[in-house]
């Protein structure tokens, strides 16, 4: 028997499935439970005559004929008489004597597994004496090794069942993970503090202090670039404030570019005076860029326009206006600013529960409350907005514009206050 058909189980060659069931039905059933065990002696190990009971079994026979018959109304039945084996086919002409001896082999009549058709099948050598009929193969090691490899299966997924978790697997996180992309990961901060100061320095310039320029801009500038900064030497300008806007950063997260908007104020030479002109803004874009220990400005700065731009029609419209409570508040938002000008004491006095407003400490005192109105939203809250005139320094006024929150407050004795929560 080749050895694939043994790892795949199959049945030697010239034989087929049918075979192998036959031979397994005609093998002799294991004595069991409730079965009595044949000790008698097989017939292929006395083929030249019957086979004689065991002293067991002519007991066993004896007491199934000495038996009283069943009371059943009816006549008995001779007992039968044991089966004698057939006559062995004599070999010599009629009335002559029969010569006995063994009789020759002969062919089975069987269905060939083949066919009806089919050649038959060659004489098969009679057996020897305590030879068995039929021959035993062991199990296929195929089997037996796909049977342990299915049950090793088996344990490995409850085993991982177990650790992981069932419920992972009928119910999975299907939170979307944190994705950490080049503008999130980029220190935008510094980058708007570094481009910020790199901005007053590069437009601040005097001729009669020419060096005082480079030195601020090397401070800032990568090492290698220019300190100059493309200025001739001539002229003054000075840049008062400075104020960072977006930050955009590049696909590869290394390089940025800042947007700063800067106040400068230009001066020109009158004699040996500088006589200084108006204030206008600047925009430039900054070009910075992420080190290992700090941002660094890349490269010059570059001037951008600044144009005016309509309002987004999709602004959000104001609340309706809410009269009655405008009028009921209007003494409570006049002592509130009042407060809010001079002292942190006297705001908390008037400002709703838990809640810490700082004030502008006497720099400038309340001169009147030019508008006041509230709009209309919930009974808990509500929002405000309030036009103030500020008296500041000798006779200088200056208004401003507010926009507040306002919380409903009940005391003790159910009296409802409207104070507000939180300004701007």
């Amino acid at each position: 028997m080749s050895w694939w058909r043994t790892l795949l189980n199959l049945p030697p060659k010239g034989e087929h499935w049918a075979d192998q069931r036959r031979t397994k039905q005609s093998r002799p059933k294991k004595a069991g439970k409730g079965r009595p065990q044949n000790t008698a002696p097989e017939w292929w190990a006395h083929p030249d005559g019957p086979v004689s009971p065991t002293p067991r079994q002519a007991q066993g026979v004896a007491a199934q004929y000495s038996a009283p018959p069943p009371d059943a109304g009816g006549v008995m039945a001779p007992p039968r008489r044991p089966q004698q084996p057939p006559a062995h086919r004599s070999t010599t002409a009629p009335g002559q004597p029969a010569q006995q001896g063994p009789r020759p082999p002969e062919r089975l009549r069987q269905r060939s597994p083949h066919g009806a058709h089919a050649a038959p099948m060659p004489l098969q050598a009679p057996l020897e004496p305590n030879q068995t009929p039929w021959s035993t193969e062991p199990e296929s090691s195929f089997s037996t090794w796909a049977r342990r490899f299915f049950r090793g299966l088996v344990v490995a997924v409850l085993l991982l069942a177990a650790i992981s978790g069932v419920r992972s697997w009928i119910r999975p996180d299907n939170t979307p993970s944190t994705v950490v992309t080049g503008q999130s990961g980029y220190p935008a901060n510094e980058a708007r503090a570094i481009a910020t100061r790199f901005a007053v320095s590069y437009l601040n310039w005097d001729e009669d202090n020419p060096d005082a320029r480079p030195q601020q801009l090397s401070v800032d500038l990568a090492a290698g670039l220019d300190a100059r900064g493309g200025w001739n030497g001539r002229g003054k300008q000075t840049a008062n404030a400075a104020y960072a806007g977006e930050v955009t950063v590049d696909p590869g997260g290394v390089a940025a570019v800042v947007d700063v908007r800067v106040q400068v104020r230009p001066f020109t030479r009158s004699g040996r005076n500088w006589v200084g002109g108006q204030y206008s803004w600047r925009r430039v874009s900054v070009p910075v860029a992420r080190t290992a220990s700090r941002v660094v400005v890349s490269g010059a700065p570059t001037f951008m326009p600044d144009d005016r731009a309509a309002l987004p029609d999709n602004m959000p419209e104001a609340a309706a206006p809410d009269d009655d409570l405008t009028a009921a508040t209007l003494k409570d938002a006049e002592a509130f600013f009042s407060a809010y000008a001079e002292s942190d004491t006297k705001v908390a006095a008037v400002t709703a529960p838990g809640v810490t407003i700082r004030s502008l400490g006497g720099t400038v005192k309340l001169d009147q409350l030019k508008d006041w109105q509230v709009y209309t939203g919930n009974d808990d809250e509500r929002k405000a907005t309030a036009a103030v005139t500020w008296d500041g320094t000798g006779d200088t006024t200056l208004d401003q514009t507010y926009t507040l929150t306002l919380r409903r407050t009940v005391a003790v004795n159910g009296a409802q206050r409207w104070q507000v929560a939180a300004v701007g």
